[in-house]
């Protein structure tokens, strides 16, 4: 059984795979008369392509319990795709590079809970991981036409465990 390493999200560990959606160094700009506070420009959102438009949706995962086989992956080649949490709670990401799908080159993150991600157009990631309850996110992704979904079953099967879980949640600790 090959089991992935879960790794905490950072915007380093994530760069290669597209944007994290965090507060954390984000451009600060006071509007509305001094009463709100805009955290500028958190992601890259790319979904002109084939004359995509931007789609705003709300996504209801239900939580998945470890250890959680991971069977296939998908990607949108035509454009990003941000996940943003409405709750507190961690979720798990697994990407691997745009291109040619290389199982060698899986990786799994675990949110801090309120980290979005967007993934950059391309990029092969696994569908909605939610952990221990149902949870909302806001996803803004590409509407139009062209095919903007591939997805690719794995020649064998890579495994998410609570043991990984856990080391991946303890470094984010740190």
């Amino acid at each position: 059984m090959k089991t992935l390493t879960i790794e905490p999200l950072t915007r380093d560990a994530f760069a290669a795979f597209g944007d994290v959606i965090e507060l954390d160094g984000a451009k600060q700009i006071q509007i509305n008369l001094g009463t709100t506070i805009r955290y500028h420009d958190l992601a890259q959102v790319d979904v002109t392509d084939e004359a995509g438009r931007p789609l705003v949706n709300l996504f209801r995962g239900q939580p998945r319990t470890l250890p959680f086989e991971v069977k296939m992956l998908e990607r949108h080649p035509l454009g990003s795709q941000a996940f943003l949490p409405l709750n507190d709670k961690p979720y798990l990401v697994v990407v691997a590079p745009a291109g040619e799908l290389d199982v060698a080159q899986v990786r799994a993150f675990v949110t801090q809970g309120w980290q979005g991600v967007n993934y950059a157009k391309g990029v092969w990631h696994h569908p909605l991981i939610a952990l221990a309850e149902v949870s909302d996110f806001i996803v803004v992704d590409r509407g139009g036409d062209g095919l903007n979904l591939h997805e690719q079953d794995l020649p064998a099967s890579l495994w998410l465990t609570s043991e990984a879980l856990k080391r991946g949640s303890e470094a984010v600790k740190r």
